[in-house]
Parts: structure tokens; C-alpha cells; sequence
């Protein structure tokens, strides 16, 4: 299979949870400014909403979403999904809340546009998410003693915040760095150019 993915893009997430899960993968770079892919293509003939992550099946079908995208690993390594009877939903409810809440309130800090004000709007929205994520961890992972699907998704995003110079909670910072000693992380850095 394929992963469609941008250096440092949400797609790190993906591309360490396929890792993670020990799946094959075929990397295809795309320039998200441009929509080409390295060998001149169209990347929206592939994928016309125009964005990362895109994971390409073996039969040519196409899906989309970090929610969709990180579910699949973990239904393909279940040790990726959280223990107990409501694992399954409290990775989709994380992942959902990663993704609708947390990770767009990146947005206009990745905006050369976007104004001052709206920056700091951004910088305390996401600053005040990462308090609340902080104090749901259940052990050295979100779950507990076992990294899931979701705690790729949230290191993508604790990077983002550290290079924008964000506030980090002191326990999420620790987990970071934890994620960053996994040898699927540091394979995923390292083929995107990132360590």
C-alpha cells in the first residue's frame, strides 16, 4: 500500500502507527502547496480534497481521514487499540476529539495571513486543548502502559506546538520525548527527513 504523506504533515501520524502495526508501506512525498507529487503528477487526481494523509490499498481504493486512516491500523495490530470494552470507542473519541478540536486549532498558526490577533486566539486555544489532554493520560501512554493508535496523532501535534513555541504541559513534553525513543518514530523521522 501507499501512504500519501508531507514532511511533518498530519500524515506522521499514520506513517508511525503503519510502522507501529508493522505493515508495508510504499511512501509517496506530496507538496501540499503545489498538489504535485515528486514524479510531476496531480496529487488531486489521486485525492481531489487536496490534502494528507491518503493510504492507497494494494486494489487501487483510497482512504482518507486520520480518524479512518489510524482506526484501520489498529483494527490490523489490535495491541494499537486500548484494553477493556470501550477500548475500540475511546480511541474514536480521542481520535475525533484530536482531530475536530485539537489539530484545528492549529490552523491559523499555519497561516502566513492570519492575523496577530487571531494567532494568539490559535496559540491559547491550542495551549488550553493540550492542558485538558495532559490530564487524561492513564499511564505513560493515554491509555495506560501501552501506546495506541492515538498517542501517534498527539505526538504529531505536540511537535507542531513545540516548534511554534506553544505552552506544553511538562507531562505531555515527557511523553513526547518518550514517543521519540520508539523505533517506529524515529523510522517514520528519519524517512521523512525530520530527525
Amino acid at each position: 500500500m501507499k501512504l500519501y504523506y508531507s514532511p511533518g504533515a498530519c500524515s506522521l501520524a499514520d506513517h508511525i502507527a503503519l510502522h507501529e502495526a508493522g505493515l508495508p508501506l510504499e511512501l509517496v512525498k506530496v507538496d501540499l502547496k503545489t498538489h504535485k507529487l515528486e514524479d510531476g503528477r496531480s496529487f488531486l487526481e489521486i485525492n481531489p480534497k487536496g490534502y494528507v494523509p491518503a493510504l492507497q490499498f494494494d486494489d487501487g481504493e483510497l482512504l482518507t481521514e486520520n480518524v479512518a486512516i489510524l482506526s484501520w491500523v489498529a483494527d490490523q495490530k489490535p495491541e494499537l487499540v486500548p484494553a477493556g470494552h470501550l477500548g475500540r470507542y475511546r480511541l474514536l473519541e480521542m481520535l475525533a476529539y484530536f482531530s475536530s478540536e485539537l489539530h484545528k486549532s492549529f490552523h491559523p498558526l499555519f497561516v502566513p495571513q492570519a492575523s496577530d490577533a487571531d494567532k494568539r486566539q490559535a496559540r491559547a486555544a491550542v495551549e488550553k486543548k493540550l492542558q485538558f489532554v495532559a490530564t487524561q493520560f492513564k499511564g505513560p501512554y493515554l491509555f495506560g502502559a501501552h501506546m495506541s493508535a492515538a498517542d501517534a496523532y498527539l505526538f504529531v501535534m505536540l511537535t507542531w506546538a513545540s516548534d511554534m513555541g506553544l505552552d506544553v504541559p511538562d507531562a505531555l513534553a515527557t511523553f513526547a520525548e518518550r514517543m521519540r525513543e520508539r523505533p517506529a518514530v524515529k523510522q517514520a523521522l528519519a524517512h521523512e527527513g525530520l530527525n
